[in-house]
Formats: C-alpha cells, structure tokens, sequence
C-alpha cells in the first residue's frame, strides 16, 4: 500500500528561543554586492557578525545553498542553517516561489534532523503559506524496497515550526491545512511513480487508488477487462492485450452536494511501457515505470479536492494498461474501434498513450463536463521541446491560459503550445477515421490533436478541454533540487487543485 509522508505543521509570530528544535534555517538573499542575510530572529549584533562571514563561508544566497553551522547560544537549536532564497527584489523582497524552494531544499537537506524552525521572511499568510507548502514537499523519501541499506538513509524531518508574524491570523490555519494536503497528495503521486512495475500494474494501481481514498466522500469504480470489452474500450484493451495482466478504467468521483462546477480530469496509466511490437531500445525502457505519472496525478488531484472540501464535482479516470509484446499483442497496422466508435489504424505500438486516453476521454465527455483536463506523459517531443523541468500545456485557448496561470501561482511550469491547423492532415488514415501517428516533426502537438478528436460535446459545442504532457518533468533523473527529489515529481497535482480553485473563485 502507498503511504503519504506526513509532516507536522506549526506557526509563531514571535520569540523562537521559545521553541525547542534540532534546527533554526535563516535565508540568505543573493545580491549585486554579494549575500546578505534576510530578516531573522538573532540579536543585532550576532546578526551583524554573521552578516560578516558569509563570503568566508563561501555561501552565495544561491537557491538550493544549504550551509550548516553550530547553534548560537541565543538559539535554543544545535544548528543554524542558513538557506539560499536566491536573487530578491528591491527592499529584499521574495517571491512565494523563491520561499516554497528555499524551504523545501533546507527540509530536504537536513534529513536525519526531526525537527526545523523556518524563519524565512513571511509576513504574510500567502508567505507563510509558500514556506508550509515547500517544507511539506521537501519532507518526502521512497526507502519501501531498502532493506539492508535501509539504516543508511536518513529520516525525514518530521516537525516544522514557521515563525511569521500572521500566525495569529485566522486563514493561516487554513493555509497549513492546505500545505499539509498539498504535501501528502503530491508525495503519494511520487510514490506510485516510483513503485516498481512488478508491484505496480493495473489491477494493483485500481487497488491502491481505493486504499488512498478510503475515509474520503469519493466513489471509486473499477471496470475490468470483461466489462471494458462488453462496453467497447478498444483503445485501452488494444494496448494492453500483450501483456498477462489486464487493463483497467478506474473512475474516482467527488461529488459534494452544492458543487458550482463539473471537471472531469483524465490521465494515461501506462504502468510499464516497452512499447509493444514497436519494441523500445533497452535505454528507453529504463524509466519506463513512470509511464502512469498521469494517472497517479488527477487521482491525487481530485483525492486533495475532496479532502480539502471544495464546493467542485470533480471526476478522475485513470486509464490503466501495461505495454508489453507478446504474441496477443496488437500489432502495427491494426485497427481498433475506440470507445464511442471511432476506428484508429495503429501504427506505432509505442504511441499507446494516446489509444488509453482516447477511450477515457471520450467516457468523461458522456457526463458533459463543465471543463476535462488531461495528462499524461504522452510525449518524448515533449522533453525536445521544454526539457525535463517545464511542461507543455495545449487545447482551448481560454482552458490553456487558465492551465498556465494556475500553474504559475503553485509553483509549477507550464509553457502554452499551439495547434497547428496543417497538422490534423497527417492523422488522416487510408483504412480508418484516423491513425495513431503524423508526421515526424511536432510529434507533440500532433498527439494532443490527436486527443482533441476525442472531446465530446456538451450543448452543441466540444467541451471546453486542455491537454498538459508532463514527460520530462514528471521524472527527475538528475540530482534533487529544491523541493523535488530524484524520481517522480509529482507535477500536476499542484495545478489541478490550484486550477479547481480558480474555477471557484470566478464562480463565486
């Protein structure tokens, strides 16, 4: 079973020596003239002091620059850190995402230390918000495999203690609430991603998402391979025929009584993809596992929705299937009828995604959502194009935008992409209503074109949708940085809820 870190959260406004901690993070700025400490709780004059052996430290204020030192006797900690918060603005000011990664990288970094006092600037709710929301990030290890090297990994930090001067202030109870269900979604999502595919299959995948929802008002449904081919899922069975362990469509609905909108988000579950017949070279399959991102991410999503008890229906469907080769597996050139109709001559066995997503995209649009959002790490023309920290977000203009500007308020990058009218021509099929691949180049926007295809109508009009790839960022293959570790990342989730939010502020 997957089990969400948990990490303790508190706030003060003043007096730090009060609280008993393994450890005090105080922020340094990176400025023209060289570092320079940010507001903090020590006297003036150990303040000034330290102020003066920073570049003897050799500390920049670089983001992600965590420095140890020996406690202070005016502190009631065995360490001072000092955290880089990187380039600020006139006065020393900080951006919330400056303070959500500076926060996140120190919690990482002092694993093996329990407990953190943070006096980062915040004085503010949204500040201290930003600070709760990257230590709760930072806070997260995978050891589930370790066994003997399992002594040799350090604890996460477990207590948090933030000193702000709005901790008096009513929201901020909210806000570390929100903080903590932020944390333990996102580092759920990671945890899926980072199971083994031996563990990790559709049928195991439908089972964790009910133990995660279990004690939460959502109703989770899981259709089997029987009932996918009875009801005419051609594209999730299709890619999942190769392998010994069938596919499944799990739907996970909140529904709250007084809802003021409807979003269906759906997400490509690939629990493991060599690409079928289209065999992946041994180094392509390498990260594989992370192939069901997608899924793990509006699972937790809606999981997060629900927890936190916003007035939004919101559906998740995870399109769950394994890519394997075998001798039942579909083959290029064969054509499959999706759910809903439309036939698809597969080309390219290894553009699965999209054959999963079709037949889950076009299940959501039956209930004429207000608003489906998909993801998926569709695409390796994603990476091409962004690289492995910015996804790519395409669809309706207004969705599109809406995508990107909830995505900038949660700390995650999202680049808008077009549709190119020109390229729908190259999914057109000799045999077929369309084929599973275009032309070489943009494959990316390609493959969301090819998804649109499958958005429904709501009154007439295609459901207003957006389509986000999150191939490279949804797996970090280099060294961690600030709040995100090696392997999954969890990107998306913080979206999908900060979007689900935005869509209830413009309702109210």
């Amino acid at each position: 079973m997957i089990k969400a870190s948990e990490l303790k959260l508190h706030a003060i406004a003043k007096d730090a020596k009060k609280v008993q901690c393994d450890a005090i993070v105080i922020g340094v700025g990176e400025g023209t003239e060289g570092p320079f400490l940010l507001e903090n709780p020590l006297s003036p004059k150990a303040a000034t002091a330290l102020s003066e052996s920073l570049g003897l430290l050799g500390l920049t204020g670089a983001l992600d620059e965590v420095q140890r030192l020996p406690g202070l006797p005016e502190l009631n900690a065995d360490l001072l850190v000092l955290a880089g918060v990187g380039k600020t603005g006139l006065g020393g000011d900080v951006d919330d995402e400056s303070l959500r990664r500076a926060a996140g990288s120190a919690v990482r970094q002092l694993a093996g230390v329990s407990s953190v006092l943070l006096a980062l600037p915040a004085s503010t709710v949204p500040q201290a918000a930003a600070i709760a929301e990257g230590c709760a990030l930072g806070a997260y290890s995978y050891n589930e495999y370790r066994n003997t090297s399992a002594k040799s990994q350090p604890e996460i930090v477990r207590e948090v203690t933030i000193l702000t001067e709005a901790a008096d202030e009513k929201p901020l109870k909210d806000a570390l609430n929100r903080a903590s269900i932020i944390g333990r979604t996102v580092n759920a999502t990671r945890s899926l991603v980072n199971q083994p595919p031996s563990d990790l299959y559709p049928e195991s995948f439908a089972q964790a998402a009910k133990d995660l929802a279990r004690n939460l008002p959502v109703k989770v449904t899981v259709i089997d391979e029987k009932k996918l081919e009875k009801d005419g899922y051609g594209g999730i069975l299709g890619v999942g025929k190769g392998s010994s362990r069938p596919p499944r469509l799990v739907k996970v609905e909140y529904s709250p009584a007084k809802a003021k909108a409807n979003l269906a988000f759906v997400g490509k579950g690939i629990t493991f993809d060599s690409g079928g017949l289209s065999l992946k070279p041994a180094s392509g399959m390498m990260t594989m596992k992370l192939d069901m991102a997608g899924a793990a991410v509006v699972l937790n999503s809606v999981l997060a929705i629900a927890e936190m008890g916003l007035p939004v229906k919101a559906t998740a469907w995870l399109c769950l299937a394994e890519n394997m080769p075998s001798g039942t597996a579909q083959r290029p050139s064969d054509i499959i009828t999706t759910y809903g109709g439309r036939t698809v001559e597969v080309l390219n066995t290894d553009a699965e995604g999209r054959l999963v997503m079709a037949d889950g995209l076009a299940a959501a649009s039956e209930e004429k959502p207000d608003v489906i959002l998909d993801v998926a790490t569709l695409t390796g023309a994603q990476m091409v194009a962004l690289g492995s920290r910015v996804s790519a977000v395409m669809g309706d203009e207004g969705v599109r935008a809406a995508v990107k500007e909830a995505a900038d308020r949660s700390g995650e990058q999202f680049w808008p992409m077009p549709f190119p009218e020109e390229l729908r021509q190259t999914l057109d099929s000799q045999v077929a209503d369309l084929k599973n691949i275009g032309d070489k180049f943009g494959g990316m926007l390609t493959a969301g074109i090819f998804l649109q295809e499958f958005v429904g109508e709501a009154d007439g009009e295609r459901i207003p949708w957006a389509h986000l790839d999150i191939a490279g960022p949804a797996f970090n293959e280099t060294a961690p940085y600030g709040y995100t570790p090696k392997e999954g990342t969890g990107v998306g989730v913080r979206t999908l809820i900060a979007y689900a939010e935005d869509v209830l502020s413009r309702t109210s």
